[in-house]
């Protein structure tokens, strides 16, 4: 399985050292070893560079180097062995909006760290009039002469404009998501000192761009922010320098294609139009297959019998890319792919995303990507690894990574521990976007296509989410289909909350429900998925953000509360959300971010909440229930039925109601009538839902079964849309009989407790929702009626 290659460790911090003698020092021993140094900067800050404390600590925060942060090779598919990291102390200025550049430079900034957090040095608000400023001075290494040199950012939000020795580099780059590069060979000093300055505009929600959840204000803890978070502005992603031929490659699209077991390829390159390219495909140091085609154009490289990538087995086979020119080899790159299709089809009759031919439920969570230490920049490789690894430790086999755009390693990771990844589109403001907003908009996400489209973890497109910034939901759905045709589109997520309107196109029809799991149903040609739900909150003393500031959807007493509610959420989806034609949950969230309280672990990943074998087990058995036949369980309707507790020791209890409520009472052949009666039930198809069941009273025609307040009754119906859903129950499988979960309130149960009958809920709170025989309590025998 390849690897991204990396560079050296970064050095050891040297103790103070005169700055000529430091600076020279410095320089030999770049040029000695082949790699790139900073050289002193052109105007030293007052004082030295220190980070500023974080408001929580994540194990990461203390590890990252003052020079060189993230010094991993930041491009995996589209690799060289030649690169030079330019992330680490730069100076740093802020002027107003409309300023040329400044004249002096009186703070230093940790690139790649935003501006607001703890990790930049910087830490505090940026405005929307704000420009914020770069600098800092670098040599070419002598090893790169003949070559030519370009200068990449991952990502910087929003308008960032590069010079190199005073002339501007390039154009103006607009979008805080996407990466961008400059050739700066003809604005190089050629073994001298070469000064790079870097200005960014970042007016946050003032703007039309694109956002996200981000919200200008405060950047210490503090209470309010409700879902939305702490702004990041500025460079945020590592900055790098790359030697390249004149003729070079700059992109590979790959896209597996099973049905003729080939991988089609297309090699994108900057001067080499009418060359030939070569691509080969291997594994462990074989060569599986190789094709020849033309710069820009589509080849087929033959990969015959192919391992297929999928969660359990994320098999990544080694790419190679050559640019020639005749014979020879003029530019060579390193990549990655693996073999897995994604397509929606009927499957028993329901519309379902299909993972190389087969479904397999997607559960996954909703994953924000912030950090308490570095805002938008995870402190290091490894913490940016972690949150996908805990997916993978707690059973997940998804992730959507919400309205935010993660780095090149980030999809890397999802690649090789094996995750698929619903990519949502970064959200503008929620106000309705101008025309040249949307232009803007529209462009960075193909921009942000184009850089993840090869990547085999990434399975869904999500385009809006509950109508933030909405607008032609439908056309937008049909251009990013045009536009990447091999992956599944959500035009919208949420089309049932907040005012969202749904585009009625795309490959699935996404609701979010809180607490949840609620109920989304597919229709003939868009297959149904949750695509948020949960948000169960428990707030750890010592981790939370703003200490008592924490908010959830539905706050938990404790952690064994949290875990059987939680695994209790997950069961009700393998029992009768996906049975009923659900395909896929994310569940909000896997970590808690400020003051949302809501994670499966804290926002510092110090802690997590949940127990890790029980949340696993739980999603292993959804994901291997969606393999098999979806469990069913059947009542026959149009006759009368009594139903009998199954928890030992009381079976000879039956259903019955009494005064208006429904209870439990023993009930023999020596009962009086009424009793006999009263425990007699004509089951029905539901009122609600045709595919469960309403039970009417024998001895009370027209009323039903029903919940109220938790309280189950009997009731007549007064036709309304909510008594209809009250009194529909559907069957999933008991041990020795049938459980009754609500048809609108999936996960809830009709359980008996101290001879009453209430709707009660698994790791809930109330008395009667007690875990201690909560499945036996919620079991029921439809057994002869009392009263035929």
């Amino acid at each position: 399985m390849p690897h991204a290659p990396t560079s050296a460790p970064p050095p050891r911090t040297l103790r103070p050292a005169p700055r000529a003698l430091l600076t020279t020092l410095l320089t030999v021993l770049a040029l000695c070893a082949g790699a790139l140094t900073a050289a002193a900067p052109a105007q030293a800050a007052t004082s030295a560079w220190t980070p500023k404390p974080s408001p929580l600590t994540t194990p990461w925060t203390n590890q990252v180097p003052t020079d060189k942060p993230l010094n991993e090779y930041p491009r995996p598919q589209l690799t060289r062995p030649d690169w030079a990291n330019l992330n680490g102390i730069w100076d740093f200025a802020v002027t107003a909006a409309n300023a040329g550049q400044p004249t002096r430079w009186n703070e230093q900034i940790r690139v790649p760290f935003v501006a607001e957090s703890a990790l930049s040095g910087v830490k505090r608000q940026v405005n929307a009039g704000d420009k914020l400023w770069y600098r800092r001075t670098f040599t070419v290494p002598a090893g790169w002469n003949g070559r030519n040199v370009v200068l990449n950012f991952g990502a910087s939000d929003w308008r960032t404009t590069v010079w190199v020795n005073g002339q501007q580099a390039g154009a103006e780059h607009s979008g805080g998501y996407d990466a961008f590069s400059h050739d700066i060979t003809a604005l190089l000093n050629r073994g001298g000192t070469n000064t790079v300055v870097v200005s960014v505009l970042d007016p946050t929600q003032s703007g039309g761009q694109a956002i996200g959840k981000q919200r200008s204000g405060p950047v210490e803890p503090h209470a309010g922010g409700g879902i939305f978070y702490t702004s990041a502005s500025g460079i945020w992603q590592t900055v790098w320098l790359e030697p390249v031929a004149p003729a070079h490659i700059t992109r590979l699209d790959m896209t597996p294609d099973l049905g003729t077991s080939t991988l089609r390829t297309t090699v994108r390159a900057a001067g080499a139009n009418g060359r030939q390219v070569r691509v080969t495909v291997s594994t462990g140091g074989r060569t599986v297959g190789t094709a020849t085609g033309t710069v820009g154009g589509a080849l087929s490289v033959p990969v015959p019998s192919p391992h297929l990538w999928t969660p359990e087995d994320p098999f990544l086979y080694d790419v190679r890319a050559e640019l020639l020119d005749g014979t020879t080899v003029t530019d060579t790159t390193g990549s990655y792919t693996g073999m897995r299709s994604i397509a929606l089809a009927r499957v028993d009759g329901v519309q379902r995303p299909v993972l190389n031919g087969e479904f397999v439920f997607q559960t996954g969570t909703l994953d924000q990507g912030y950090w308490p230490d570095g805002i938008y920049t995870a402190p290091t490789d490894d913490a940016l690894k972690y949150d996908l690894q805990k997916h993978k430790d707690l059973g997940f086999n998804m992730v959507r990574k919400h309205i935010k755009v993660e780095p090149q390693r980030w999809f890397y990771w999802a690649d090789k521990l094996g995750l698929l990844v619903w990519q949502d589109m970064p959200a503008m403001d929620l106000r309705t976007p101008d025309s040249a907003a949307r232009t803007q908009w529209e462009a960075e996400y193909h921009e942000i296509i184009d850089e993840h489209r090869s990547s085999p973890s990434l399975v869904m497109w999500v385009d809006e989410n509950e109508g933030w910034g909405q607008y032609d939901q439908a056309r937008i759905a049909d251009d990013v289909k045009a536009y990447d045709p091999s992956r599944l589109v959500d035009n919208m997520s949420g089309v049932n909350c907040c005012g969202a309107v749904d585009g009625g196109n795309g490959d699935v029809i996404d609701h979010h429900n809180y607490v949840g799991p609620g109920v989304t149903r597919p229709s003939a040609s868009r297959a149904a998925v949750l695509g948020e739900f949960g948000g169960l909150g428990l707030r750890v003393q010592g981790h939370e953000w703003y200490p008592g500031g924490g908010f959830s959807y539905e706050d938990q007493p404790d952690a064994a509360h949290l875990n059987n509610r939680f695994t209790g959420l997950i069961d009700a989806l393998r029992l009768q959300q996906m049975p009923a034609g659900l395909s896929a949950s994310v569940y909000t969230e896997i970590t808690d971010v400020e003051n949302e309280a809501n994670g499966l672990l804290t926002y510092d990943r110090q802690v997590v909440k949940v127990d890790e074998n029980r949340v696993r087990a739980a999603n292993q058995a959804l994901i291997a229930a969606s393999r098999g036949t979806p469990p069913r369980a059947t009542l026959p309707t149009g006759g009368y039925k009594s139903l009998r507790v199954t928890t030992p020791g009381f079976t000879d209890r039956y259903l019955r109601h009494y005064d208006g409520l429904a209870n439990t009472e023993p009930v023999t052949a020596a009962s009086p009538a009424l009793l006999k009666a009263d425990a007699t039930w004509k089951i029905v198809p539901g009122l609600s839902d045709s595919a469960c069941y309403s039970f009417e009273s024998r001895n009370y025609p027209g009323e039903y079964l029903r919940h109220r307040e938790f309280r189950v009754h009997r009731e007549a119906g007064d036709g309304s849309a909510l008594f209809k859903a009250d009194a529909t129950w559907c069957a999933v499988p008991g041990e020795g009989g049938v459980r009754l979960m609500a048809s609108n309130f999936p996960g809830q149960y009709l359980r008996h407790y101290n001879s009453e009958v209430w709707l009660a809920t698994p790791g809930g709170t109330h008395a009667y929702d007690t875990p201690d025989r909560f499945t036996e309590d919620t079991t029921w025998a439809a057994e002869n009626p009392w009263t035929p």
